[in-house]
C-alpha cells in the first residue's frame, strides 16, 4: 500500500456563524426590556456608538427623525421601504459587506428593497426620550421629603422579632425561618431542616416559629392552610372543638359537601353557615399586605388599529424602539490620531460592531413588523368579533407566507406583545391548537372552544347544570369534535368545578345549608 498526496475540489454547503450573526439572532428574540439593558452595555463599551438625543448630535448635523414603520394590510405585503443611508449621519455603512441572509431572507439590498414598495420609511428613531425635568435651584421642591419606601414582609416580621427577644441566638434562628417565608406568608422549609442546617435544637426552633406565628399579620409563618386559619381563629377565641374539626378538613370545604361537615362538627344548618362565614372572613394569605412588587404593565411592541377604509393599520411601537447612532465625525477624528496597529485595530473593531448592531436593530423592527402583519391578517376574525372567532394557527404557516424559517418566527414571537383594542396580548396567544370539527367541518381554536366551554357553563340554569358529556354534545351539535377527557381538561383548566360540585355551590342541592358560603 503506497501513501499518495494530492489536490481535491469538493463543493459543498455550510452555515457559518459568525458573532455578528449570532448577535442578530440573539436581538431578534429579546423582550423590550432585555434589548434595552443590552443596547446600554453596547453604548457603554463602544465610544463609537451615542444615544439619539432630541437635538442634533455630532456627526449628523443633518439627521430627520425617519418616520414610524407601518404596515397597511390591504396594501402590499410590504409597505415599507428602507431610508436612503447616509455616512454623515452616523448611519449604517453601505459597504458594510456581511449579511443576515441565512436569518432574514427578506434581507435585501435598499434598492432591492425599495422596488416595487410604497409607503412610509422604516422608523429606528422613535419619540424622543422624555427630559429629565425639575431644577435644583433655591425655590424646588424637596424631593427626598416625599419619597417613601414600601415595607417588605421580611421587614416588618424582622422588626417585631428585635422587640420580642434579646437572645442572639432566638434572633439568628428566627432570621432564618423569616427568610424561609414567602411572599404569601407561609414557611416553605420544615422546622426539622432549619434545625439542621443551624445545628439547633429542634425544641427550641419549635419554640421560635409559635413566637413568629404570634406576629402581625395574624396567621403568619403557618406551614399550611388549616394552620393559618387556625392561628387565626385561636386569636379571634373562636377555635372551640367544632371549628376545629371544621379546619381539619377543608378537603370537604372545597367539595361542598356540608352534610358530611355537619355529621363531622356535629351542629345544625344555622351554626355551619356562620361557622363558614367566619372562615370565609379570615385572609388565607396573610403576607400579601407586604412587599407587594410593583405592577409590571404589559407594554406592546405592535399597534394594531382600524383604519377608516376598514383594513387594519399595523405599526411598530416608537418608545420601545432603541435610538442609537454611529459618530463616524468622532470615528474620522480618532482614526486619523491612531498611531498603532492596536488602536487601529480597536478603532475598526468598534466601527464593525457598531454598524452591525445598528442594522441589526433596523431588521430586527422590519422583521416584527412583517410578522405581526401576517398574524394580523390571519386573525382577523378575532380583531372583528373576538375570541370566538379565533382560528387555529401555528409557527409554519405563518412562516411560509411570509418566506422566513419557522424559527425565526419563533424568535420574533416570543416575548413581545400586539396592542389591540380588545387588549394586549403576548404574540403567542394568537398560536392556538387545532380542534377538529365535526363532520367535516372546518377546525376550530382550541382557545376558542375554551371560550366556548365557559359561555355554556355560565348560562347554566337550577334545573340544567352541564356535566362534561353534556357540554361534548353541545360542543358537537356546534361542529366540534371534541372528547370528553378534552372537555374536562380544558374546563379543569378553567378552574371551573365540576358539575357537582356547581350544583352543590350554586343551586343548594346535594346536602348544602341554605346561605351557605365556600371557602374560596
Amino acid at each position: 500500500m503506497s501513501l499518495l498526496q494530492r489536490l481535491e475540489m469538493r463543493q459543498g454547503q455550510a452555515l457559518v456563524m459568525t458573532p455578528q450573526l449570532l448577535q442578530a439572532i440573539k436581538l431578534l428574540q429579546l423582550s423590550q426590556l432585555d434589548l434595552a439593558a443590552y443596547v446600554e452595555t453596547e453604548l457603554e463599551r463602544n465610544p463609537l456608538l451615542e444615544r439619539a438625543e432630541t437635538g442634533p448630535a455630532e456627526g449628523a448635523e443633518n439627521a430627520e427623525p425617519y418616520a414610524e414603520p407601518r404596515a397597511d394590510l390591504e396594501g402590499s405585503d410590504d409597505s415599507w421601504s428602507a431610508p436612503e443611508l447616509d455616512p454623515a449621519r452616523g448611519e449604517i455603512d453601505a459597504g458594510f459587506e456581511t449579511r443576515l441572509d441565512n436569518v432574514f431572507p427578506d434581507d435585501a439590498p435598499a434598492e432591492a428593497r425599495a422596488e416595487g414598495q410604497s409607503g412610509d420609511m422604516l422608523a429606528l428613531t422613535p419619540a424622543p426620550y422624555g427630559s429629565t425635568g425639575g431644577s435644583f435651584d433655591a425655590q424646588a421642591p424637596d424631593f427626598e421629603a416625599s419619597l417613601t419606601a414600601e415595607t417588605s414582609l421580611r421587614e416588618h416580621l424582622s422588626g417585631q422579632l428585635e422587640l420580642a427577644t434579646r437572645d442572639p441566638v432566638d434572633r439568628l434562628i428566627g432570621g432564618f425561618l423569616i427568610d424561609a417565608i414567602d411572599d404569601a406568608g407561609y414557611l416553605r422549609e420544615s422546622i426539622e431542616t432549619v434545625a439542621e442546617r443551624l445545628g439547633a435544637d429542634l425544641d427550641r426552633v419549635a419554640g421560635i416559629l409559635r413566637l413568629i406565628q404570634g406576629f402581625e399579620p395574624s396567621g403568619v409563618g403557618a406551614r399550611d392552610l388549616a394552620e393559618c386559619l387556625a392561628i387565626q381563629l385561636r386569636e379571634q377565641d373562636r377555635f372551640d372543638p367544632a371549628m376545629q374539626a371544621l379546619v381539619s378538613r377543608l378537603d370537604l370545604v372545597a367539595k361542598r359537601d356540608f352534610a358530611a361537615l355537619r355529621r363531622l362538627c356535629g351542629v345544625d344548618d344555622e351554626d355551619l353557615v356562620e361557622m363558614l362565614s367566619e372562615i370565609r372572613r379570615l385572609d388565607p394569605k396573610p403576607g400579601r399586605a407586604f412587599g407587594a412588587g410593583a405592577v409590571e404593565v404589559l407594554i406592546p411592541d405592535v399597534f394594531v388599529r382600524a383604519a377608516p377604509d376598514g383594513s387594519w393599520l399595523v405599526e411598530l411601537n416608537g418608545e420601545t424602539l432603541p435610538r442609537v447612532l454611529v459618530n463616524q465625525s468622532y470615528y474620522a477624528r480618532v482614526a486619523r490620531g491612531a498611531a498603532s496597529d492596536t488602536d487601529k485595530a480597536f478603532l475598526s473593531d468598534c466601527l464593525q460592531t457598531a454598524n452591525w448592531l445598528t442594522r441589526s436593530l433596523e431588521q430586527r423592527a422590519r422583521t416584527i413588523l412583517k410578522v405581526a402583519t401576517e398574524i394580523v391578517r390571519q386573525q382577523d376574525g378575532f380583531f372583528l368579533h373576538g375570541v370566538s372567532h379565533l382560528r387555529p394557527l401555528n409557527l409554519k404557516t405563518v412562516a411560509e407566507a411570509i418566506g422566513m424559517h419557522e424559527s425565526t418566527v419563533s424568535r420574533v414571537t416570543s416575548n413581545k406583545a400586539i396592542g389591540t383594542s380588545r387588549g394586549t396580548l403576548e404574540m403567542k396567544y394568537f398560536f392556538t391548537a387545532a380542534i377538529p370539527g365535526a363532520a367535516g367541518a372546518a377546525a376550530h381554536s382550541s382557545e376558542a372552544v375554551r371560550h366556548r366551554i365557559k359561555q355554556l357553563v355560565d348560562g347554566e340554569t337550577p334545573n340544567d347544570v352541564l356535566s362534561d358529556d353534556a357540554l361534548v354534545q353541545k360542543l358537537r351539535s356546534e361542529g366540534v369534535d371534541i372528547a370528553r377527557r378534552t372537555v374536562a381538561k380544558y374546563r379543569e383548566s378553567l378552574r371551573i368545578p365540576s358539575s357537582i360540585e356547581r350544583r352543590r355551590a350554586q343551586y343548594g342541592q346535594g346536602g348544602a345549608p341554605a346561605g351557605a358560603v365556600a371557602l374560596r
